[in-house]
């Protein structure tokens, strides 16, 4: 017959398990998180956790409701999290963009990596653009970046992400950290597209090796999510230039795909890809929100 343990024992195996959560870091860490919900009257529903914040300024004529996120401690390190969740009601059109590029700071030995999440829920007949500014990795920063969408069958968005490795004005080369960044979309409950990049340790070799990134300094992914998606791949296949670009589509979707050696070329390559594939599909204005170019 089975005994239970002397009161003594469960409390040392208490302790035991208590002992063994990993150390966290001795420094400060944020945990921001925001929510905006658009609905057919405009923002129906907000939350916000600093260092996440929203903003609303007024869009121009003709286009989709905007909102801005803004991250009020100036930039992430390691341990820090980030978490965005954007819904758009059945019918709603809506635009979020960051206020500017999110800077990723050297993270202690110690640290857990940055995280930042990304959750867009778009309801039928309804269109969302996510228009990410760049992600500038200082080197040794260790980041995971997901971007979640879960999209009725007949929904549109037009998503794009940054990343710049290292700080170029500042001569620093990305030379060793974590990179681990993935996309998630479905379609009606169904996955119609995972895709992820890990790079960890050394990335002055695995990074640069010709199937990685090469000489590129700056990648940037641009999607299209929709029914109609493969009537524009000859016009996407115009605005990317082999071999540092290419375009592809399949299954509802319209994939870009971006390097350079510059990131201030690449990013005006993608905000006028961006700008171009807008315009054409959701008939707005052929140029990114003001806030874009701030």
């Amino acid at each position: 017959m089975s005994r239970l343990p002397a009161p003594d024992q469960m409390v040392s195996m208490t302790v035991q398990r208590a002992i063994t959560v990993p150390p966290k870091s001795r420094h400060q860490r944020v945990d921001g998180r925001a929510m905006v919900a658009f609905g057919p009257r405009g923002i129906r529903d907000m939350m916000q956790v600093a260092p996440a914040r929203l903003l609303f300024p007024e869009g121009r004529d003709g286009d989709f409701p905007l909102a801005v996120t803004v991250t009020t401690c100036g930039g992430l390190t390691g341990g820090d999290r980030l978490a965005l969740d954007i819904i758009v009601d059945p019918g709603v059109c809506a635009t979020i963009v960051p206020q500017a590029a999110e800077k990723l700071y050297r993270a202690l030995d110690e640290d857990e990596p940055t995280r930042i999440d990304t959750s867009i829920t778009i309801g039928a007949g309804a269109t969302c653009e996510w228009l990410a500014q760049e992600a500038i990795l200082f080197d040794r920063s260790r980041m995971r970046r997901t971007l979640s969408a879960d999209m009725a069958p007949d929904a549109r968005m037009l998503a794009m992400e940054m990343l710049v490795l290292g700080r170029g004005a500042m001569g620093e080369t990305y030379q060793s950290g974590l990179i681990h960044d993935s996309w998630r979309i479905r379609r009606g409950g169904r996955l119609v597209w995972a895709d992820a990049l890990h790079v960890e340790g050394n990335f002055a070799t695995a990074g640069r090796a010709p199937f990685g990134f090469g000489d590129a300094s700056a990648v940037a992914t641009l999607v299209y999510a929709g029914p109609d998606a493969a009537d524009y791949l000859d016009l996407a296949r115009t605005l990317v230039e082999a071999p540092t670009g290419g375009a592809t589509s399949f299954d509802g979707l319209l994939i870009l795909r971006l390097t350079r050696n510059d990131p201030q070329a690449l990013r005006k390559d993608v905000m006028r890809a961006a700008s171009v594939l807008r315009a054409a599909i959701f008939g707005l204005s052929p140029s990114m929100p003001t806030i874009c170019y701030c």
